[in-house]
């Protein structure tokens, strides 16, 4: 199917030129926004599921039971660290990466105490998914706007060129990697995060092709 063979991020009539663009137009920084907002929310949901967390916060916490830092230390040096792997990939960073990792934060600090925390096992993977789909669907939306990617998805887009895989391959890829450091090292690995490490890159395909047949 091809909504799920994209190789590359598409370019619409609101994409921004470049991602070093620090004058984009109006919509390029609503759309931007928009894609961080969901992406946050998406986030949070999967945190009140209560069955797993996403993967990335797997190896913090994996990190943080080795290390004795906080979690939230250690999410940020793991953004530092990813965004040293960009410059072999020769990724650029803009506007997008700047908000990516303000946006992001504020939505889940302000949704989390808002957010239902579903009883039954049922609903709590229903919700895990909801979170993983929106994830991806929200991360479609901010690569478009092509002002540069948060750290996480720049590698991913940063590893599709230098692979030419299809986007979900990779996207799964790191997933699972980044899942297996983090268990082996005692993060905490439930449904949700097999959910989120399976799940996430073809809905990351699917926001991509979607957002791109819309914006026609």
């Amino acid at each position: 199917m091809k909504i799920f063979s994209v190789r590359s991020v598409p370019s619409t009539k609101w994409s921004s030129d470049k991602p070093l663009n620090f004058s984009p137009k109006p919509v390029t920084i609503f759309i931007l926004c928009l894609g961080l907002f969901l992406f946050g929310l998406g986030e949070s949901l999967i945190i009140t599921a209560s069955v797993g967390m996403s993967p990335w916060t797997v190896l913090a916490e994996g990190l943080s039971i080795t290390t004795g830092l906080s979690i939230g230390t250690l999410t940020f040096l793991i953004s530092l660290g990813v965004l040293i792997l960009w410059i072999p990939l020769k990724q650029q960073a803009g506007i997008g990466t700047i908000l990516n990792a303000i946006i992001v934060a504020a939505v889940i600090e302000w949704s989390l105490p808002y957010l239902p925390h579903p009883e039954t096992y049922a609903m709590q993977i229903l919700q895990a998914v909801l979170g993983t789909l929106i994830v991806g669907i929200a991360s479609g939306i901010y690569l478009i706007a092509n002002l540069g990617p948060g750290p996480r998805d720049g590698l991913m887009t940063g590893c599709q060129k230098a692979t030419g895989l299809p986007i979900a391959w990779v996207r799964v890829f790191l997933e699972i990697v980044v899942i297996t450091i983090g268990w082996t090292l005692g993060g905490t690995v439930g449904i949700a995060t097999v959910i989120f490490a399976i799940g996430v890159g073809p809905a990351v395909s699917t926001g991509l092709y979607l957002i791109a047949s819309i914006s026609k």
